[in-house]
């Protein structure tokens, strides 16, 4: 299967357990990788036979700065099932979340969740 990969992907949201992450937000940066056949778009030319990834950046964008969740888990599967549900072509995809300002309590460089998810059926 061929794959398009978006990485660094920078948005700020209100996602985390704490009141003050929720009032405050942070970064959040979004890696993603998508399982499709691009054959067709590759013989082509023509956008209407890939996944615009423009289009997927506004999803991501939609549910990273949307509403608040709890977890980043909860984050990536949103992520997941949306761009499932809104681009048929995809077989598969990998969605890294990762949250630099985590507060866990000492210093580090990165905390992320990666998910991997499939098309059913």
């Amino acid at each position: 299967m061929d794959k398009i990969v978006l990485t660094g992907l920078h948005f700020y949201g209100y996602h985390g357990c704490l009141p003050e992450e929720k009032r405050q937000g942070q970064p959040f940066h979004i890696d993603l990788t998508l399982e499709t056949d691009l054959g067709r778009a590759g013989q082509t030319d023509d956008l209407t036979q890939t996944v615009d990834y423009s289009a997927v950046y506004g999803v991501v964008k939609e549910v990273v700065e949307g509403p608040s969740f709890d977890l980043i888990e909860r984050v990536g599967q949103v992520i997941a099932e949306r761009i499932l549900a809104e681009f048929p072509p995809v077989q598969a995809l990998t969605v890294t979340v990762h949250k630099p300002q985590a507060p866990i309590g000492g210093p580090f460089d990165d905390a992320a969740i990666v998910l991997e998810r499939r098309r059913h059926g």
